[in-house]
């Protein structure tokens, strides 16, 4: 699911999923997610020829849903700053997204048991890359793939022309990459680097 503001057919939403095939946005009425935060993490994608940071932010429910945002997006830092107040994510939350004035959609965090809203102080000096570091930490995540510049900016690796086509697949699919590598093998290819 994508995070944004938008109007489709009259309505409203905050979220959304998009068909690839049909190349079209598909508005996701409910307001609100429950379930178990399983993992986060930092993805790159082209737009406009630029690498964009953006946290996936993976909910385990009654299916595995990927919230994808961008890390500098007020609805990224204001879930940031709500998890990092979170000790015991074997419990169940509820991620609602509220949308904000223009095209702003912020995040709230609540304890799903409880229904108990998860509230941190605000302060201009908080680190981003280390509270998504102490919240992968808590989830038993690699931290190796957060940037440990606060900035949380990104040097484009190059890629080879050849493999541009299966990264661009493969990123749309939200496909692993060693499955890839391993289809790719299946198929006696002689490069899979």
């Amino acid at each position: 699911m994508y995070v944004n503001q938008e109007e489709v057919d009259g309505e409203s939403f905050v979220w959304y999923k998009f068909n690839i095939s049909q190349e079209k946005k598909i508005p996701v009425p409910q307001r609100a997610l429950t379930g178990y935060l399983a993992e986060l993490r930092l993805t790159t994608k082209e737009f406009k020829n630029k690498d964009n940071l953006k946290l996936d932010i993976v909910v385990s429910a009654d299916e595995l849903y990927v919230i994808r945002t961008g890390v500098e997006t007020n609805f990224a830092k204001s879930f940031l700053l709500a998890a990092s107040g979170v000790q015991d994510f074997s419990r169940p939350l509820i991620i609602a997204a509220t949308a904000g004035e223009q095209n702003t959609v912020f995040c709230n965090l609540y304890d799903a048991a409880t229904k108990t809203k998860i509230y941190r102080e605000w302060s201009r000096d908080l680190d981003w890359a280390t509270m998504i570091r102490d919240i992968q930490s808590l989830l038993g995540g690699a931290s190796s793939t957060i940037p440990s510049t606060p900035k949380l900016s990104v040097v484009p690796q190059p890629v080879h022309p050849q493999d541009l086509r299966i990264k661009n697949i493969r990123t749309l699919l939200d496909y692993p990459l060693d499955l890839v590598k391993e289809w790719l093998q299946f198929q006696d290819t002689t490069n899979t680097a």
